[in-house]
């Protein structure tokens, strides 16, 4: 069945430098249907509800700016942006990424058998060749979030039925700055809902392209891990191996960008990512008193 009207959410803070790559990518989409999109302003101080005001794709997308302000935190702009909607179908990307042509179309498709959907991503058109090759991601055409425990959809690149949603509760808040995706997904499948992949719903995934930038979102990324492992554990995830633990440290020892090229031949953003990722991963098991490798 397809919804009669699709909403389109979009979080975003101080976002004027880098939302109009998105907007002209979503103002250019093939959907048949109507659809609206909805920019959750979390607090942004750079001028973005004047921006769009004024936008000119503004009518063409049926573009509304609604005020997340009171809660910093993309899954609270998140829940207000489904708050504020009308769609049946919520389809939820980010600001500084860029949607690929028919990926609407796709994701309404794709929910017809599913409760919620995960897109793809690529990330060769929108970094340069040396960011890019910073993180490894999973090609288009393999689910994006296969873990031991169960799959989940990447947050730029989400879809669920408002009905869905409101089964759980919507986005958990206590998820902030990563995590939250991997937490939405796995709600919904514990709820009894289903989470399906549309490969042909491709998003380009904007990287970090400063080392700061990598390390500090990376580092976030690894903190939220464990809050996801003391959320889930009881439900069945596993937190890992020693024997990993010691590979990954391993790896920070033999790849860092002081061991000669010849020997570590990996790109030094790679490893600041990797890094990153674990040395948030072991703070916050200190912190919280668990080890979760």
């Amino acid at each position: 069945m397809a919804p009669q009207l699709v909403s389109v959410i979009i979080p975003a803070y101080n976002a004027v430098d880098l939302i109009d790559e998105q907007l002209e990518a979503l103002a250019t989409q093939d959907y048949p249907g109507e659809f609206e999109v909805v920019i959750s302003d979390n607090g942004s101080t750079d001028g973005l509800r004047e921006h769009l005001a004024r936008h000119p794709v503004a009518d063409r997308l049926n573009l509304r700016c609604v005020d997340s302000s009171d809660r910093q935190g993309s899954t609270h702009a998140r829940n207000v942006g489904v708050s504020e909607s009308t769609g049946e179908f919520l389809a939820f990307c980010e600001h500084d990424d860029r949607v690929h042509p028919g990926w609407l179309s796709a994701m309404v498709r794709a929910a017809a058998e599913f409760d919620a959907v995960g897109g793809s991503v690529e990330t060769a058109s929108i970094n340069t060749p040396k960011v890019a090759s910073w993180r490894i991601m999973p090609a288009p055409d393999e689910q994006f979030g296969a873990t031991d425990f169960l799959p989940y959809a990447i947050g730029c690149n989400f879809g669920a039925w408002r009905s869905s949603l409101e089964k759980i509760g919507g986005f958990d808040e206590s998820f902030n700055r990563g995590g939250e995706d991997i937490a939405v997904s796995w709600q919904l499948q514990l709820a009894g809902l289903t989470l399906g992949h549309a490969p042909d719903a491709v998003v380009a995934y904007r990287f970090r392209d400063t080392y700061k930038g990598t390390w500090k979102q990376m580092s976030a990324y690894g903190r939220n891990s464990v809050q996801v492992y003391l959320t889930f554990r009881e439900h069945g995830q596993k937190r890992g191996s020693l024997k990993s633990l010691g590979l990954s440290l391993l790896g920070v020892v033999l790849l860092n960008p002081l061991v000669p090229r010849f020997i570590a031949r990996v790109p030094r953003g790679l490893w600041v990512a990797q890094t990153a990722f674990l040395t948030g991963k072991l703070r916050a098991s200190w912190r919280n008193r668990v080890l979760y490798v």
